[in-house]
């Protein structure tokens, strides 16, 4: 009976709202998980679209979109780890994959029995094809980028290295859709709603 089953795994969801990012740093704008998953998932989609567009792909955007939007679905129960911590040293990061596999396995176990299947290439991510990975890795490196910026527009030194690190990190990808993205899209990003309206 469909009446007797029960999840608290969108309670859990609902929480990533309260999971903020960048917490070494001082933020002139916070930013939780909640709103980095959706931009991801944006970013993620139109990665997939200009790849297949332009450069031969035949990715499922839609599917890559959705797995983005769960790509940090962890970070309700370990919160954000800031990057300079988890890559520290090996021993912290494998520490932290395990963590992290471990509480994909906690959530995907909120769901009912019927819909495990359904959620399993979602939450857990080496389940997904390997070009949806890199398509959503880059995307997630995107948007860290795209904070940084908003961070030094917005006079906040506090983001320069990382700005520089990401942007680096970036350009090492050699993925075409990527290249296109940062040179069409990126852009515009840094400018002011005024500055966008007078280049309609």
């Amino acid at each position: 009976m469909i009446s007797n089953i029960s999840s608290s795994f969108y309670a859990y969801l609902s929480r990533l709202r309260w999971i903020k990012r960048w917490g070494l740093k001082r933020n002139a704008h916070d930013e939780n998980v909640m709103e980095h998953s959706w931009e991801v998932a944006v970013i993620a989609h139109t990665l997939a679209v200009i790849k297949n567009q332009y450069f031969n792909g035949q990715i499922d955007a839609n599917a890559v979109a959705t797995a983005a939007l769960y790509h940090d679905i962890t970070e309700v129960i370990t919160g954000d780890l800031p990057t300079p911590i988890k890559y520290y040293s090996p021993a912290i990061l494998g520490a932290y994959k395990q963590i992290e596999r471990q509480a994909e396995i906690e959530l995907l176990n909120l769901l009912p029995l019927a819909l495990q299947d359904d959620f399993r290439a979602l939450i857990q991510h080496d389940q997904l094809p390997d070009q949806h990975q890199q398509i959503i890795k880059a995307a997630d490196k995107i948007s860290a980028y795209l904070k940084c910026q908003a961070e030094l527009k917005a006079g906040n030194a506090e983001f320069e290295l990382a700005a520089e690190y990401l942007a680096e990190s970036i350009n090492q990808l050699q993925q075409p859709e990527v290249v296109f993205f940062m040179q069409v899209f990126a852009p515009s990003c840094g400018l002011t709603l005024d500055g966008l309206m007078e280049t309609r």
